[in-house]
């Protein structure tokens, strides 16, 4: 039940996320030029009585330290008072990312059931942070208030089969390739005087088509039937730098081709070798621009 509940979280997340982060930034003034910590706890208070049920509701300073127990509707949860959550992922990500955050469900200390936190840092008019304002809401408090409607579920499951006809589909075609390229060599089998190098390279061309697309197929499925993803999506980013290597290689080994043949039978012809050796020049360039503005990003984030 708990594997679905998180399911059903990751689809309403954005709204959610968007929701506690309005409740936080109308509810509770930033950037002033000395938060005064008594209108904060009353931003929380307004927040309690207009928000969703929440389990807990709590002020920690810069250094991550619990200020005052939490607020609660239940006295049993009215507790926390000069405890250390520097640690915690609600914390230090709002610190690290300078903006209201989201985390992902997690057992709650108060009920052991899951909890999902919203954590708003808090900054004087030079931009020093004083609070993290942080948000416990029970997961399936999210999920009533939440729920995805039907349609929303029916379009994930086609968008799933449709993902998973489309890998299967193109798992055919990389096999295909991959088993013609094969027999483009196997079909002399020992007898390789009578080898061609046009042979050689028509095969090699096939082979790495079909490890393009297979990396391809691979990624498709594992996002979007599978949906595993990398947080840091660094799946993607290798898939297409081996895709796109793939199918330079594939060009240079048809240009390379393409030059032999031209010297033979046209020599007039060799400039369309020159023009392909051209495009490969440009993919490359371009994929060198992927590589350091991905490059980057990283760096940034």
């Amino acid at each position: 039940m708990q594997i679905t509940d998180i399911g059903e979280f990751e689809l309403v997340r954005p709204q959610v996320r968007a929701y506690m982060c309005l409740l936080l930034s109308r509810s509770i003034p930033n950037y002033l030029p000395n938060p005064d910590l008594e209108t904060i706890r009353q931003g929380l208070k307004n927040i309690q009585k207009e928000a969703i049920k929440i389990e807990a509701l709590y002020i920690l300073d810069s250094h991550g330290r619990q200020i005052g127990n939490n607020l609660s509707n239940n006295p049993n949860f009215r507790i926390g008072d000069h405890k250390d959550n520097s640690h915690r992922a609600y914390f230090y990500r709002a610190v690290k990312e300078k903006k209201c955050v989201i985390t992902n469900p997690y057992p709650s200390k108060l009920t052991n059931e899951l909890v999902v936190t919203a954590s708003y840092p808090v900054y004087d008019d030079k931009k020093r942070l004083h609070y993290v304002v942080c948000i416990d809401l029970p997961l399936h408090e999210i999920l009533k208030f939440a729920h995805p409607t039907g349609l929303d579920f029916a379009f994930a499951n086609v968008s799933k089969i449709t993902y998973g006809i489309f890998s299967f589909a193109l798992a055919f075609v990389s096999f295909l390739l991959f088993f013609h390229g094969v027999k483009a060599i196997a079909t002399f089998g020992l007898d390789i005087d009578k080898l061609e190098i046009k042979q050689m390279f028509e095969a090699t061309i096939l082979i790495t088509l079909s490890l393009a697309i297979f990396d391809l197929v691979k990624t498709i499925f594992e996002e979007e039937v599978l949906k595993r993803h990398d947080p840091k999506n660094k799946d993607i980013h290798l898939t297409m730098i081996k895709f796109l290597g793939s199918i330079i290689i594939a060009l240079a080994i048809e240009a390379l081709m393409l030059v032999f043949k031209f010297a033979i039978i046209g020599p007039d012809k060799i400039v369309y070798s020159v023009y392909l050796l051209g495009g490969i020049a440009l993919l490359l360039f371009g994929l060198s621009f992927y590589l350091k503005s991905t490059d980057n990003r990283r760096n940034r984030e």
